[in-house]
């Protein structure tokens, strides 16, 4: 669940917000599986983080945590890790990625879903080894103030942190146990098209995105920064391919090319304008179908229309 500002007391955790892929890494007697959150196997794509975690020393457990690629910085960069996969649809195997762990679902034959955060948090500490070059790490909690803890990471160039109740049970869906709070704005959009453009790279001038409202499409502006030539050039080859005459949002224009709902791009943002579209987006790159990411719900959002 997203959140505007971090709740207070004694009663939240607070870590990294990381700017990854989601996974499940499950470790069993007969090998290690690496799930997505579409229960898609990834195993064969992150062999170095399949590699760490046969080094864990446990028979069996399953982990829940985020696959990223850090900069020189420490910090999660999407982007790249995006391009360790070889981008969306990719078959690239990626060496580079790491897995942050940061919640224990299962160990040893004990289910520890209905267990508080705070005892499966202590379990995982005690699994994962501390240390800074192992492809598995400890996704440690941050030991400050809420609002101090919140600057202090977008000075630092952070995604944000996540607020986590210490007594909650691991349920899935957004419940508010867990809160989001980012530095910037960065959700998943709908691509439903793109302006042309003869100047621009790849003959791409802007991609057209929208968001969910119950079951239909809804526009929210257009994005033209952040991708380079060669992903603007795959992403219209792309779209072409996609091509309807029939938009799903009500727009004309005769540059704009229609495509299918089928790629979603993650977008960074800064707000939103009184007529409910991205202020200052830019591009991050494309989720893959097996990320199973969630498209931009209006229904839930501030936005005005």
């Amino acid at each position: 669940m997203l959140k505007q500002t971090v709740p207070q007391g004694p009663d939240w955790l607070y870590e990294v917000k990381w700017d990854g892929y989601r996974l499940a890494l499950h470790i069993e007697p007969k090998g290690i599986r690496i799930l997505t959150r579409g229960g898609h196997d990834w195993t064969h794509r992150f062999p170095t983080i399949a590699a760490g975690a046969k080094e864990l020393g446990v028979s069996s457990c399953i982990l829940d945590g985020e696959a990223v690629v850090l900069d020189e910085e420490g910090r999660s960069d999407f982007g790249a890790l995006q391009r360790s996969l070889g981008g969306r649809g990719g078959k690239r195997i990626s060496t580079e990625s790491i897995f942050c762990a940061f919640d224990l679902l299962y160990l040893d034959g004990h289910n520890l879903t209905r267990t508080e955060l705070s005892v499966r948090r202590h379990l995982l500490e005690d699994l994962v080894p501390e240390t800074s070059d192992r492809s598995i790490r400890f996704s440690e909690e941050l030991d400050l103030g809420g609002e101090e803890l919140l600057e202090h990471a977008c000075h630092l160039g952070l995604e944000g942190v996540i607020a986590k109740r210490r007594d909650s049970p691991y349920r899935s869906g957004r419940l508010g146990d867990w809160q989001k709070i980012k530095c910037v704005q960065s959700d998943s959009f709908m691509i439903v098209g793109y302006e042309e453009s003869a100047s621009n790279r790849g003959g791409l001038g802007s991609l057209l995105l929208a968001g969910r409202k119950g079951h239909d499409w809804v526009y929210v502006g257009s994005v033209g920064t952040g991708f380079n030539r060669t992903e603007a050039e795959y992403l219209r080859k792309t779209l072409n391919r996609l091509r309807t005459k029939k938009p799903v949002v009500p727009l004309r224009g005769k540059r704009l090319v229609f495509s299918e709902p089928t790629l979603i791009a993650e977008i960074e943002f800064r707000g939103w304008t009184r007529e409910g579209s991205l202020r200052h987006p830019s591009y991050k790159g494309l989720r893959e179908i097996q990320d199973n990411a969630a498209v931009f719900d209006l229904t839930d959002a501030t936005v005005i229309r």
